[in-house]
């Protein structure tokens, strides 16, 4: 069996590779840190975010909400308040099913 390296997960991001993994203008990861509570990026001394895994995550659950489900604001706002377990239960099976759905149409691709 060839030896295979860990994948190195990071422990901070820049706002600016945040903004790049969900292929949005930084402003907007800045406005949503000031429209959602979750959102708690450190700051260096200098003032730049770090953001963690777990803030990477509530992002993606926001642009998510936002931008594939067409939500207002206001509404994901109140969808993540009221009902947090439920809103991240859903959209681990929506990145399950899509990693699923990947596979698949390489494996059509291919034959």
């Amino acid at each position: 069996m060839p030896y295979k390296e860990p994948k190195v997960e990071k422990l901070y991001y820049a706002i600016g590779e945040v903004a790049g993994m969900l292929n949005v203008p930084v402003s907007t990861i800045r406005f949503w840190e000031n429209e959602f509570d979750i959102l708690k990026p450190m700051k260096n001394k200098k003032g730049n975010r770090l953001f963690t895994q777990a803030d990477v995550r509530n992002l993606k659950i926001i642009h998510h909400l936002v931008k594939e489900e067409g939500m207002t604001l206001e509404g994901a706002r109140k969808k993540l308040e009221g009902k947090w377990d439920e809103t991240d239960n859903k959209f681990e099976i929506n990145q399950s099913l899509q990693k699923i759905k990947a596979i698949l149409l390489d494996i059509r691709d291919n034959i």
